[in-house]
């Protein structure tokens, strides 16, 4: 077996992109942003501060897609969020939020899901559960890096890491492995379905 055709064999393409047309694929980078809009409003209580599930819809986009259209469909997004459409946390839409605290994460957004949609490509995801949840946390991990070094830019290193980083780390493990329990889930699932 050659190398090519193993690494074909590992990739993670539940929803088969690499195959369809590219007015599919548009259909699925519009659902994708109305996916990042509401996943951006859902807000789960933790301590100290509430979690959104934003970079779990990033995260969860990038396996999904794949690293090209998952970069393409969350630059889409941010763009809708740019022009004032209200897609952020809280509602949130304009220039504002890519000037002030929140503007290291936005960034890495589309870095993110491209970097978990390209390990998902090389079959860290699906069947392998421990793989799967190091793609979700590498890819919350530079969320936090890249947001916590904006803030820090912003107002010091000890702030940007007490306010930026150190808060979000439980809730970033905990988004990583639901996403690999789910990815999980969608590979046994969408297995049984092509055998029957």
């Amino acid at each position: 077996m050659s190398l090519s055709h193993s690494s074909e064999q590992s990739a993670f393409d539940p929803l088969r992109l690499g195959q369809r047309s590219l007015l599919v694929k548009s259909v699925f980078v519009l659902a994708g942003t109305l996916v990042l809009a509401i996943a951006s409003q859902i807000s789960v209580p933790m301590v100290p501060v509430p979690v959104t599930m934003q970079t779990f819809a990033v995260t969860m986009i990038g396996a999904l897609y794949g690293w090209r259209l998952a970069a393409l469909t969350i630059l889409a997004w941010l763009g809708e969020a740019m022009i004032g459409f209200p897609v952020l946390a809280g509602g949130a839409g304009g220039i504002a939020p890519f000037m002030g605290p929140t503007a290291g994460y936005l960034v890495s957004f589309p870095i993110v899901g491209a970097l978990v949609g390209w390990l998902a490509e090389r079959g860290w995801t699906g069947n392998n559960v421990i793989r799967g949840f190091l793609a979700h946390l590498s890819g919350n991990i530079l969320c936090l890096a890249i947001g916590g070094a904006w803030l820090a830019a912003l107002m010091g290193a000890e702030k940007g890491w007490l306010f930026g980083v150190a808060p979000f780390i439980l809730g970033g493990s905990l988004k990583a492995a639901l996403a690999a329990a789910l990815l999980k889930a969608i590979k046994i699932y969408g297995g049984k379905a092509r055998a029957n």
